[in-house]
């Protein structure tokens, strides 16, 4: 497989077009950017961010900060990002991208930024990233991406998924090792330390897509609590399979509902300690 550079991270003016100082798109020094005096977070999960800093360090920083001019020359105010910002300095970065936005700019970066997206060579990652930029930063569901990019609510649920893999899984899918169809094979292993082996062994010994898939069934297998022969799959109710897709796009992870007899339980997946405080906030907050 070929190596790819470009997009975000190293390259995001490829996907927001570059503008003046004032509205745009610019490389700022993280020492020049102030946080934002009206952040309600003050405490950050240390092992999350930890993990984060681990994935800039792999493959930079996908998804921008979004930041408006400061009263000094040269400075920023934070406006979206913070968790970003502290992870790029623990990385040692020195400039992080960020979206410069005016007061009455937004709309226009919005655009630019979907256009950008329908038209520009992204590697499945940074694909990811900038959806995930649409969804914190400007307030869309992933109907309304899907809708705005001309693909289906579903695509754009799975492709956010790639941003739940390990680090070094990522570092393989943006340096070309990896492809999509790997990458989405992998995100049925549950156990992350195995999916690392499994994706390292596809890379040393060029696996197919369909030998990553058959590793993931074998594992889930080998996980079940017995050797009885599986039963007959039951048909589950239309309705059901509605609300776990309608529940999936409203938390944005995987949802897994189990009913039988009028009764049942759901099942919420996660893929950091991260995205669990952001999950734990949806309900309680």
């Amino acid at each position: 497989m070929t190596t790819r550079r470009g997009g975000l991270g190293r390259g995001l003016e490829a996907l927001i077009p570059t503008g003046p100082a004032e509205s745009g798109f610019a490389m700022v020094a993280v020492d020049k950017v102030q946080p934002n005096p009206n952040q309600p977070r003050s405490r950050f999960d240390e092992e999350a961010l930890a993990g984060l800093a681990e994935s800039i360090r792999e493959v930079g920083v996908l998804q921008p900060i979004a930041v408006t001019p400061a009263d000094d020359a040269g400075s920023h105010t934070l406006i979206a990002g913070e968790r970003r910002l502290r992870a790029a300095k623990r990385a040692g970065l020195t400039e992080i991208p960020a979206v410069i936005r005016t007061v009455d700019d937004e709309a226009s970066l919005t655009q630019a930024l979907v256009e950008n997206i329908q038209r520009q060579d992204l590697s499945p990652l940074e694909e990811a990233a900038a959806y995930k930029q649409l969804l914190e930063d400007y307030g869309m569901t992933h109907e309304e991406v899907g809708g705005r990019v001309g693909k289906s609510r579903v695509t754009i649920t799975n492709t956010l998924r790639l941003l739940g893999l390990a680090p070094s899984i990522q570092g393989m899918l943006e340096r070309g090792e990896l492809s999509a169809g790997h990458a989405r094979a992998l995100l049925g292993i549950e156990d992350g330390k195995y999916a690392e082996h499994i994706a390292g062994r596809a890379v040393e010994e060029g696996w197919s897509v369909r030998q990553v898939e058959e590793a993931a069934r074998i594992r889930k297998g080998t996980d079940s609590e017995d050797d009885r022969p599986p039963r007959i799959r039951e048909v589950r109710p239309v309705e059901i399979i509605e609300l776990e897709n309608r529940l999936t796009e409203q938390l944005g992870t995987r949802v897994r509902i189990q009913y039988r007899n009028r009764k049942g339980k759901i099942e919420i997946g996660f893929g950091s300690l991260d995205d669990l405080e952001r999950l734990y906030r949806h309900f309680f907050t």
